[in-house]
């Protein structure tokens, strides 16, 4: 995080701050699954004089919050993106095409601003990186987006 912190001091000093997109659940707005508050002080120091716009990928593709828990079945979030695998609440349903959707939302904003890069919530089938990339992680990252995780 040394090398991101000093990205966020020199585009500051440029004139310019950097401007992120960000998991909102990071921020502590509820958009979690569970509809619980658990902000991460981690990243919002990070983002201490940078810009930021706060996302949910669910929710843009139509989910509400609280909404089930749900995994991707069959691979990972590269694989949903080809068809290959699947997005299932824990109860059974398929919401692969809000997951789809909701990337493609988060895509079409990060497209129309001048992004630094986007910070993404941790073991998250739609934002997470670890254990493997979720739909919107993975939509990203095949655009060219410089890609963080918390």
């Amino acid at each position: 995080m040394v090398n991101q912190s000093r990205k966020n001091e020199k585009a500051i000093l440029s004139g310019r701050p950097a401007l992120y997109l960000v998991s909102a659940c990071l921020l502590g707005l509820r958009t979690r699954y569970d509809g619980k508050l658990k902000p991460c002080e981690e990243c919002c120091a990070f983002l201490a004089g940078a810009l930021w716009i706060p996302v949910c990928p669910e929710q843009l593709g139509g989910l509400p919050t609280p909404r089930p828990a749900a995994d991707i079945v069959g691979g990972d979030g590269f694989d949903v993106l080809a068809g290959r695998a699947r997005v299932v609440t824990r109860l059974g349903d398929d919401i692969t095409a809000q997951f789809l959707l909701g990337a493609r939302q988060a895509l079409t904003i990060a497209g129309k601003q001048q992004i630094s890069g986007v910070i993404l919530k941790s073991k998250s089938p739609s934002c997470g990186m670890t254990p493997g990339f979720g739909v919107t992680a993975a939509l990203l990252e095949q655009n060219g987006f410089q890609l963080i995780e918390y």
